[in-house]
């Protein structure tokens, strides 16, 4: 089914989520122009717009549409910012964010996911997102500062890395909590003499963010 085919249900579920309290323009809108089938398995685009994740290969999923679009909101993304995102799945909030900001690197740590989600944005004619195959826990330094990190993926605690990466006013959107227990979303912002604010966004649930300790990326 062609993608204008979605069009009417797409803003639907862009509606949806504007009930439920996400307000910012800029993140509803790219919430209607992007179309989510052409992320998900083809025998899963009829369910694209259930506002729940989808199995994306790899035992990943695809974050449901309401938890995407509370992380791009408390981001509070601007135009003109440079965003990295750790755990790119099948590049859907990848998608969203070259949308929304003027360049995207999207980290990756499976790579059949990171070159299928690099097809993806290609077919779409997104030219302001790179993805990259990598471990997240390290960040992307080759790219630093940020103004602002996604994490779509659960970490016991922020990762230092990832902290670092961020430009002063930088905002790190992160699930904070173990595996089988509860975990937050959290907000840390880098104030300008270095140090970090830190709020709780409320109650989530992702996958775990996995790391080889042993292997950091060229800084």
């Amino acid at each position: 089914m062609p993608y204008e085919d979605f069009a009417p249900v797409r803003r639907r579920m862009a509606d949806r989520i504007a009930r439920r309290g996400i307000r910012d323009a800029r993140v509803l809108d790219a919430l209607r122009t992007v179309p989510r089938e052409a992320f998900v398995d083809q025998n899963d685009q009829t369910a694209a717009y259930e506002d729940r994740p989808l199995p994306i290969g790899e035992q990943q999923t695809i974050s449901q549409p309401f938890i995407v679009a509370l992380m791009l909101e408390a981001a509070e993304l601007k135009p003109e910012d440079h965003v990295l995102e750790i755990g790119a799945g099948s590049g859907y909030a990848a998608a969203l964010l070259g949308h929304m900001v003027a360049q995207v690197h999207a980290v990756e740590r499976h790579e059949s996911l990171a070159k299928a989600a690099e097809g993806r944005i290609e077919a779409l004619g997104i030219k302001n997102v790179a993805i990259v195959t990598a471990d997240g826990t390290w960040g992307w330094p080759l790219a630093a500062p940020y103004n602002a990190i996604l994490v779509a993926a659960a970490a016991e605690e922020a990762p230092q890395a990832l902290l670092d990466q961020l430009a002063p006013g930088g905002r790190l959107i992160i699930p904070i909590g173990p595996e089988h227990g509860p975990q937050w979303l959290m907000k840390y912002v880098r104030r300008q003499d270095g140090s970090f604010s830190a709020r709780d966004l409320g109650e989530v649930r992702f996958v775990p963010l996995i790391s080889d300790p042993t292997d950091p990326p060229q800084s």
